[in-house]
């Protein structure tokens, strides 16, 4: 009940909207791929076999700047893992903040 594993493909050149959550924090973890991390002020690229941690209360977002799929493991983990716990500050695909 307090953690949440999820698969996540992200196209070449796409981006997840810049978000944060109250309740949970996230590891990612790159399969395969690059992964250019928004994570707070901080921007890094996380290769293959690498990883980042974002915590609760953090803005964040995760780009696609290769061409290549880019395929990362999710681990949630907090006291509240619902998706109501997003907060969007920008969104590509137009969904509400």
């Amino acid at each position: 009940s307090r953690f949440k594993i999820k698969r996540i493909l992200v196209k070449a050149g796409a981006a997840l909207s810049l978000q944060m959550h109250h309740h949970r924090s996230e590891h990612w973890i790159v399969v395969s791929g690059t992964a250019k991390i928004v994570n707070g002020s901080a921007e890094h690229l996380v290769q293959t076999n690498e990883s980042t941690y974002i915590p609760a209360g953090t803005p964040h977002r995760l780009l696609n700047p290769g061409v290549i799929d880019l395929v990362m493991i999710e681990v949630q983990s907090g006291e509240y893992l619902g998706e109501d716990d997003i907060v969007r500050f920008d969104d590509r695909y137009g969904r509400a903040p």
